[in-house]
């Protein structure tokens, strides 16, 4: 399921036409078929290090940090270096991208009941974008939002079917879920402070006309707790989806017998 987060800034490579020539002849074969190293490279630098490299920068500095050129001088390498390890641009965002998802998939998943379980691993999906935006801004900006969440729904859904839910009911609650989290991360990762001013909500309920009471237009214009209201929503999705913990004791109608 591709999630989109809202409208972010371009990710830009300096180095322009000279990248798209350079990555019609690099290839992501190119060490193991044994080409030649480029010159300016150095010695020990592998494909994982180029590539850990690059996820270091844009976390730093943001997705636009990363073109080739820049990654190239943080390696102290020559550009046609990059290319010789890591192939195209577009094959480099996809390592990066699915090097962060790998990293984030190793996020433990906590709780006690298999809703508490089911929880925990939704609550990595809209962390783990919160808390990594540069990463997601850049997933988003080249379209692979889904190799970023491929290997956390895959936990998530490991739950699910864990929790008893297969084949359609388990997709239905995974796409709820995503829903949901989709419909918050819209709303956190949005700028803000760069809207204009009049056309932020709590501006547009101050002067709507909606045959709204008082109290409710107060409420509205005032701030929102969305970390708290996220969490609240994907509770209920995962109740209305997973069913409660059974556990060994007596049920609820044999304790209420034994007290009687």
């Amino acid at each position: 399921m591709t999630v989109s987060y809202g409208p972010y800034d371009t990710v830009t490579d300096g180095v322009g036409e000279r990248n798209k020539l350079m990555a019609k002849t690099a290839t992501t074969s190119a060490v193991a078929s044994g080409a030649a190293r480029p010159s300016g490279s150095r010695a020990g630098l592998d494909r994982d290090e180029v590539v850990a490299k690059a996820l270091d920068l844009v976390v730093r500095e943001g997705s636009d940090a990363l073109t080739m050129r820049r990654l190239a001088t943080e390696l102290a390498v020559g550009t046609p270096t990059i290319y010789w390890h890591v192939g195209s641009r577009e094959d480099l965002v996809s390592a990066v991208v699915r090097a962060q998802a790998e990293l984030l998939a190793e996020r433990p998943v906590t709780g006690e009941t298999p809703r508490e379980r089911v929880l925990s691993a939704a609550r990595h999906i809209y962390a783990g974008a919160i808390e990594n935006r540069a990463i997601t801004s850049l997933a988003h900006q080249t379209g692979t939002d889904s190799l970023l969440l491929h290997d956390l729904e895959a936990v998530l859904v490991s739950e699910l079917e864990a929790a008893g839910l297969t084949g359609e009911d388990c997709a239905a609650a995974l796409r709820s879920i995503l829903v949901v989290v989709t419909g918050a991360l819209v709303l956190t990762l949005r700028d803000v402070p760069r809207l204009p001013v009049g056309l932020r909500d709590q501006d547009l309920w101050a002067g709507s006309d909606a045959d709204i009471t008082t109290e409710t237009r107060a409420i509205l214009e005032g701030p929102v707790d969305l970390d708290a209201l996220t969490t609240a929503t994907l509770a209920a999705v995962v109740d209305h989806h997973v069913p409660p913990a059974t556990g060994p004791g007596p049920s609820t109608s044999e304790s209420e017998q034994g007290e009687t």
